[in-house]
């Protein structure tokens, strides 16, 4: 429902038109006030959008001015400029999955899979190594699956197990493990920080989603960089 229904008000339940949805302009149009009970729009709304209209952007310029051998300009040496329209909708896929799970606690399917598939088919067209990243792919999500089934579900989501299998295969080896390394690491500073304020203790369950998002970005801009680093 979260995917297919249609935008409703959270104060009132009115269905949200079309003109009234628009990105950030409607926002700005509304003064940021739902049209049907004036009552004010989250500025979340306006901050999600304008972080994903800056993550487009800047995935558009790295595309544009390729020098290095990151996971976005290796896309670009499989398809070309036909992959730009690709990695924009991976990095819408990867918005949806930060914030769902981030309210919910889950990744829903649906995006995984359409991640999946969409990825799998590109590199057969494009003549990648499939195999290679398939490996990748099954590496990092059977990591996930153990920690997982050793946790009883505790510490790691089946939905970030499936995530997992799509992000392996869209980085392949070896930046399908700086990724997973990189989501651990921003997880556990978070974590971190999170007990020594006060804002959650040892035993609360904290979303790991987000932390694969934010990780998925990271890796996809810097993930060479990252590799290069590890490496010295």
């Amino acid at each position: 429902q979260f995917l297919t229904g249609r935008s409703r008000c959270p104060r009132c339940g009115k269905t949200i038109a079309g003109y009234d949805n628009i990105p950030l302009f409607s926002y700005l149009i509304l003064k940021g006030r739902c049209r049907h009970c004036r009552q004010r729009i989250s500025l979340r709304y306006p901050a999600i959008e304008a972080a994903t209209a800056l993550l487009f952007v800047s995935t558009y310029w790295v595309f544009a001015s390729c020098t290095g051998p990151s996971p976005i300009c290796a896309w670009r040496g499989i398809l070309g400029p036909a992959s730009l329209p690709f990695l924009l909708l991976v990095m819408a896929l990867v918005v949806l999955v930060f914030i769902i799970d981030f309210e919910k606690q889950i990744i829903p399917d649906e995006l995984s899979f359409l991640g999946f598939g969409a990825t799998s088919a590109l590199l057969l067209f494009g003549g990648d190594n499939i195999f290679l990243r398939l490996f990748s792919g099954i590496l990092v999500s059977f990591f996930l699956l153990s920690v997982h089934l050793v946790t009883r579900g505790k510490g790691m989501g089946l939905g970030d197990v499936k995530f997992a299998l799509f992000a392996g295969v869209f980085f392949g080896w070896p930046m399908g493990l700086i990724w997973l390394f990189t989501a651990f690491l921003t997880g556990a500073a978070v974590a971190i920080i999170l007990i020594l304020t006060g804002k959650a203790g040892r035993r609360d369950k904290i979303a790991f989603g987000p932390f694969l998002a934010i990780a998925f970005v990271i890796v996809a801009f810097w993930g060479d960089k990252i590799l290069s680093a590890i490496l010295l």
